[in-house]
């Protein structure tokens, strides 16, 4: 019982956070009698979640699946190339210069040409998001391969080690927190790549009905989408802390165990 009143408590200060600033935000609309297409109040975007339910629900499938996707991509690749630039001095010279680069184009300029060179449809939302969730998943993985220690490295070659074993036993072990912090802002910028290829050209998502309710003064949906986009990046960032429990205990343990500032 107090192994699952712990985490409930450390959570209470956040959530006192939320409430207040629903209440205040609640209070500032009805005081001031602000319109509801200006800035409605968090009563009437509740009651926009539960009457459009069946529409936002649709859309925010459409975005989840996107995000999902774009992700795996993102994973898969970031992984092997990390591999790669990790192994491959040459490599690392030829494409470490470009990964960098590719994060000085606005995801908003590259967006539009995906829709020019693929056309309309799930494949370039799918790239979107795997291009703003990729940088910070090679970056990190490649961080925690190169810090392994040196010393730990030769007494491997001492014991007969070679380049590949000491990359599997060692390297890739050692990596894995680091993979899992690119991870938890990967999968949080990937809900924002979503939006942003549904926003540029697209018939579905919870972006596009963020474009579409906008011009119709349908402020109450686009908050109602706003929340759910917030739930589903928090849901996501849990799921991650919740993968890196599972696959690398030791490093929680580790980590649990280290005192904290209070």
């Amino acid at each position: 019982m107090k192994k699952v009143l712990v985490p409930v408590m450390e959570w209470l200060p956040a959530m006192a956070i939320v409430v207040t600033i629903l209440v205040g935000w609640e209070i500032f609309v009805r005081v001031w009698n602000i319109a509801d297409w200006l800035l409605p109040a968090p009563s009437a975007i509740g009651y926009t979640l539960y009457d459009s339910w069946g529409l936002l629900a649709g859309h925010t499938l459409v975005t989840l699946e996107e995000v999902v996707l774009g992700f795996g991509l993102a994973l898969v690749s970031g992984m092997l190339l990390a591999s790669a630039i990790t192994l491959s001095k040459t490599i690392e010279k030829a494409l470490y210069p470009f990964v960098i680069a590719s994060q000085t184009v606005p995801i908003i300029v590259i967006a539009p040409m995906l829709l020019v060179w693929i056309g309309y449809g799930l494949t370039p939302k799918i790239i979107v998001v795997a291009l703003i969730s990729f940088f910070p998943i090679v970056v990190n993985t490649v961080d925690g391969m190169r810090s392994v220690d040196s010393d730990m490295q030769k007494m491997m070659r001492t014991m007969g080690g070679n380049r590949w074993s000491i990359f599997l036993k060692v390297q890739l072990p050692v990596s894995m927190p680091y993979l899992f912090s690119g991870l938890r802002v990967a999968i949080a910028v990937s809900v924002i790549g979503a939006v942003i290829g549904e926003w540029v050209g697209s018939s579905e998502g919870l972006g596009y009905l963020m474009i579409r309710s906008k011009p119709q003064f349908q402020t109450e949906r686009v908050f109602a989408a706003i929340a759910i986009l917030s739930v589903m990046g928090i849901a996501l960032f849990a799921l991650i802390g919740l993968l890196e429990r599972l696959l690398i205990p030791w490093w929680h343990r580790e980590r649990e165990g280290r005192p904290r500032i209070s």
